[in-house]
């Protein structure tokens, strides 16, 4: 099978949360054991990756150097995360693959993903990103033109723009590399944001792209069979935070829906993951599935985690 795995930027850190480098490289270390495995059994293999904790480390630096240096814009840090994080995973795939007698043949790539220049969400920024802060340390910020809010008693909060991934425009690259024999990185964090401008030209913007809805556009464009989200929880969960609460195990795309409709996921964190889901199986992929990292193998079985159908 030709698998599109996305491993959440939660994921790729400690179990407290913690996004040191070393809690990072860990993170990504204790997974590449179970891709590498897939690999080995013959996938051909695509990764994808968030970046929410990284890029609020570079957003806090940001902050504490806006006196000194302009801040860097959100397109610039996706671009750095993508590197960074990439090589983390180059880093912990190579030797994994080798362990398994496999050529370490694994390639990352800086992308881009467009979207609409039309989209409302790219002009009414909403998504709430990075920590809060007091409000003369915000009005700095405002200054350089960022758009902040005040949230009350626990400060004042940025928040950026999130538009709907059209397609990621380094996806015939990835074709190439994945039919080549290598395991590619694509798309990490959701790819850089990117319009096309009425007179061709390509330029990245100020916004944060779902990562889980890329991997979605990204899995259909290159032909995946099987989409798996790749999270720190075993399962989608329905009556989440009741005493109802019960993992959501094989799942048809129509009763999913009804959840979702339902309000059964929420929209900043499970919500995403299960759209992008039913988004992959609804325009003809075989199976996605929601799990966690050391779960990816018996995902793609069929045998653990929210495995959506037809």
């Amino acid at each position: 099978m030709r698998l599109l795995v996305a491993l959440g930027g939660n994921a790729m850190t400690a179990p407290d949360g913690s996004a040191t480098p070393q809690a990072q490289i860990a993170a990504v270390t204790a997974a590449a054991g179970g891709l590498a495995a897939l690999v080995a059994d013959g996938h051909e293999l695509v990764l994808t990756h968030g970046n929410g904790p990284q890029v609020g480390n570079l957003l806090v630096k940001n902050e504490l150097a806006a006196h000194v240096v302009p801040p860097v814009p959100l397109d610039w840090c996706g671009a750095q995360t993508q590197g960074t994080v990439g090589a983390v995973v180059l880093d912990a795939l190579e030797p994994a693959l080798a362990a398994h007698g496999l050529a370490p043949r694994v390639a990352v790539l800086v992308s881009r993903t467009l979207v609409d220049r039309d989209d409302p969400g790219l002009h009414a920024p909403s998504k709430p990103v990075g920590r809060y802060l007091p409000a003369d340390e915000a009005r700095a910020l405002v200054e350089h033109g960022q758009v902040w809010q005040d949230r009350g008693e626990r400060g004042w909060r940025r928040v950026v723009a999130s538009p709907e991934p059209v397609e990621v425009l380094d996806a015939p690259a990835a074709r190439v590399l994945l039919e080549a024999g290598y395991v590619v990185v694509v798309a990490g964090g959701g790819g850089i944001p990117t319009v096309r401008e009425p007179d061709g030209r390509l330029r990245g913007v100020e916004a944060v792209i779902d990562k889980d809805l890329t991997a979605a556009v990204l899995a259909r464009q290159l032909g995946a069979d099987a989409l798996v989200i790749a999270t720190d929880v075993p399962a989608a969960v329905l009556g989440h935070g009741t005493p109802d609460a019960r993992p959501l195990g094989r799942v048809t795309t129509a009763d999913l829906r009804a959840h979702a409709a339902g309000g059964a996921f929420a929209s900043g964190s499970m919500g995403p993951k299960v759209e992008a889901a039913l988004r992959f199986v609804e325009a003809g992929g075989a199976l996605a599935a929601i799990t966690a990292l050391g779960a990816i193998g018996d995902a793609v079985r069929g045998r653990a985690g929210t495995v959506v159908v037809p």
